[in-house]
């Protein structure tokens, strides 16, 4: 599977350029592709270029004598939205108006509460400007888009609009059983400077048990995927972000992912950390979580850790991964808390790249043995065998 920065870039552009949502929000649509640039850390050139086409063709259909009246619901894909069954119930989200609801937000709205079945929302390809919230009374749902370059949820909130960090998510999903497949997920909040309070800004926050995510595109800088408590299954996802870029206390396993950071480039022979991938929140022993990345591939920019220790017995591990040379040779940090050596439980089996030399690496980090590693390499590390497979 490839992931390129330009696909989700083009995709903005394109959808925003062909709805209304061009004409009368052009300050803000500027505003946006100037954080995705950011974000995104695309050439200039890129980004001139794919605007002003899209720009240029938007004025020249305004200046046509004769437009040809086309109804916007015409090229909608009625056959692909999938019928209700006897375990499922379908709703339609389009933000055009060519469905039964407009907005997703509204189609949770719209499910029974503790519903037994599955509630498919069906989602068009779009990008949809709202900040999303599953409670945990809405159970059983699932967001289905059309693919992660082609759907996305965006907000923009940080830690001091929205009054803490795990409140700054741009979707937050309470509800047990939460499946999405084929969705981004996007805060596009600017992204923080070095000393920068309160500017954490969270994509997604999953909280409830038992959710998956599919073919996923998770965007943001510092605290992009709070993967906050319960047990959750990543497959062939993409995830972008800087610093603590995974962090919470689920108990949650990463397969086949694309994990990239957007911290910015260090000078060569600058020994600095500028970025983190995890930070994960394990407080006791007691605690049954974790984060385990099987068969990934690390990459991006800065030099940065593979995790560090938010709370004492913080537990990650790499299995399998690619890991290019942004990787730090220490590998780990402990939050500058020596007291908690004793206590992390930080592991690496069989990874590769110019990251994964593990002979410098901090002494309380773990090399598995082929018996250590078998409690994390597949589903059964997160009880897949009694839920996951019923997702599908």
């Amino acid at each position: 599977m490839t992931f390129r920065y330009t696909d989700v870039f083009s995709l903005l552009v394109a959808i925003l350029a062909t709805t209304h949502f061009l004409s009368s929000n052009l300050e803000f649509v500027k505003f946006y592709i100037e954080e995705f640039k950011v974000i995104s850390n695309l050439p200039v050139s890129i980004i001139a270029n794919q605007y002003n086409t899209r720009l240029d063709g938007h004025h020249h259909h305004h200046h046509e004598k004769k437009a040809k009246v086309v109804d916007i619901c015409d090229d909608f894909p009625r056959d692909s939205v999938p019928q209700d069954t006897n375990t499922t119930t379908t709703f339609c989200v389009d933000r055009n108006g060519c469905c039964n609801f407009t907005t997703i937000q509204s189609a949770i709205d719209a499910t029974i509460t503790a519903n037994p079945k599955r509630t498919l929302i069906w989602i068009n390809n779009g990008i949809y400007f709202e900040k999303v919230i599953i409670p945990k009374t809405k159970p059983n749902i699932t967001f289905q888009g059309q693919g992660y370059t082609s759907t996305a949820i965006v907000w923009n909130d940080t830690a001091n609009s929205s009054h803490g960090t795990f409140y700054s998510a741009s979707v937050q999903v309470f509800a047990a059983n939460f499946v999405a497949k084929n969705i981004s997920f996007m805060n596009v909040a600017p992204i923080p400077k070095p000393g920068d309070v309160g500017a954490q800004a969270v994509a997604i926050r999953v909280n409830g048990d038992q959710a998956s995510f599919w073919g996923c595109g998770f965007f943001g800088a510092q605290d992009t995927l709070h993967d906050d408590r319960g047990r959750h299954y990543f497959k062939e996802c993409y995830i972008q972000g800087s610093i603590d870029f995974i962090f919470g206390n689920a108990k949650s396993l990463y397969e086949d992912c694309q994990l990239i950071s957007m911290a910015p480039p260090v000078a060569v022979g600058q020994k600095n950390i500028n970025g983190a991938v995890t930070a994960h929140g394990r407080a006791s022993a007691d605690e049954d979580s974790g984060f385990a990345f099987v068969r990934c591939n690390l990459g991006g920019t800065g030099r940065i850790w593979l995790g560090r220790a938010w709370r004492p017995f913080s537990k990650v591990i790499f299995a399998y991964t690619f890991m290019s040379d942004i990787v730090a040779p220490e590998g780990w940090n402990d939050f500058n808390d020596p007291s908690r050596d004793q206590s992390i439980f930080y592991g690496e089996y069989m990874c590769m790249g110019g990251g994964a030399n593990t002979s410098t690496r901090v002494p309380y980090a773990q090399k598995l043995n082929d018996i250590q590693a078998s409690l994390f390499l597949n589903s059964s590390f997160i009880n897949g065998d009694q839920w996951l497979q019923l997702q599908l």
